[in-house]
C-alpha cells in the first residue's frame, strides 16, 4: 500500500531522513521504533508532506504522493494522529470529530460517529465536554477517534502511548489492534513502547540516526538478544496487550 524509496528529508539544511526504504502492506500493522531524535516523527510527517521530501519517492497505492500538499495527501485516504494529540483544545469533543470528517461525505457522518464512539466509548459520555479538559488518555482516544472520521485506508499513529498510565495504555493499544483486525485498517505506528509496538507489528523497523537498521517480523525483533537488550530492557510482562 505504502511505498518508500531512498527517501530524504528535514528542516532547512538540517537533513532528518537519509535513504529510508520502506514498506507497508494493506492489512498489516507496521511499527517503527528508534530512540527519540532518530526521524521517526519527522518520516511520518514527510509522508504527509510536511516537511517535504528532498529526494527520493512515496507511493500510495501505486500514485506517486511525494509532490502532493497535506490536504491532497489525506483526501487520497492518509490520516495521521499526531505526537502531542494536537486536538483543538477549545472545541468540544463533538466538534473534533466533525472536524476529522471535513473531506468526507456528509451522509457517513452519522454511522462514522456512531463507529467511533462505540469504540471509544468514553468519548460517547464525553460528547460535549472541551477537549482541553479531557484527561490525557482521552484526549489520545479523540485524536484517533479524529483520524478515523476521515474514513482512512492508511492510518499513521506517532506515540499513541507517550505521557500515559500503564492501564490506559494496555487499553490503547487493545483498540489499535481491534481497528487492525475489525475494520482491516493499515496501521504505521511510531511508538516509543518498543514492546508493545513489536508484540503488535506484522513487520517492524528500526530507525537509528535517520536511516533504517534493522528490518523483520515483529515476533523476530521481539526475540532478538540485540533488540531486547537495547529496547526492551525493564519492560514488565503484565503490560502486554494479548493479539
Amino acid at each position: 500500500m505504502l511505498e518508500i524509496r531512498g527517501l530524504h528529508s528535514g528542516y532547512g539544511k538540517i537533513e532528518a531522513l537519509h535513504g529510508i526504504d520502506l514498506d507497508v502492506p494493506e492489512g498489516e500493522i507496521v511499527s517503527l521504533i528508534g530512540a527519540n531524535g532518530a526521524g521517526k516523527t519527522t518520516l511520518l510527517m514527510t509522508i504527509c508532506g510536511r516537511p517535504a521530501a528532498t529526494r527520493g519517492s512515496i507511493r500510495f497505492n501505486g500514485r506517486d504522493i511525494t509532490r502532493l500538499r497535506t490536504h491532497e495527501i489525506a483526501a487520497l485516504g492518509i490520516a495521521h494522529a499526531p505526537e502531542g494529540r494536537r486536538i483543538f483544545p477549545r472545541m468540544s469533543v463533538l466538534e473534533n470529530l466533525q472536524m476529522g470528517a471535513i473531506l468526507c461525505d456528509p451522509s457517513h457522518f452519522a454511522e462514522d460517529l456512531d463507529d467511533v464512539l462505540t469504540l471509544f466509548p468514553r468519548l460517547r459520555e464525553r460528547i460535549s465536554q472541551r477537549g482541553g479538559t479531557l484527561s490525557g488518555g482521552e484526549q489520545q482516544m479523540l485524536a484517533i477517534a479524529r483520524a478515523l472520521m476521515s474514513r482512512p485506508r492508511l492510518l499513521l499513529l506517532d506515540e499513541p502511548s507517550l505521557g500515559l498510565a500503564p492501564l490506559v495504555t494496555k487499553q490503547l493499544f487493545g483498540n489499535i489492534l481491534r481497528i487492525n483486525r475489525e475494520r482491516k485498517m493499515t496501521i504505521l505506528l511510531v511508538e516509543q513502547n518498543a514492546f508493545q509496538a513489536l508484540r503488535l507489528a506484522d513487520h517492524a523497523h528500526i530507525i537509528v540516526n535517520g536511516r533504517i537498521e534493522i528490518s523483520g517480523p515483529g515476533a523476530a525483533l521481539l526475540n532478538d538478544p540485540a533488540v531486547r537488550a537495547a529496547y526492551l530492557e525493564g519492560i514488565r510482562p503484565q503490560a502486554e496487550v494479548m493479539p
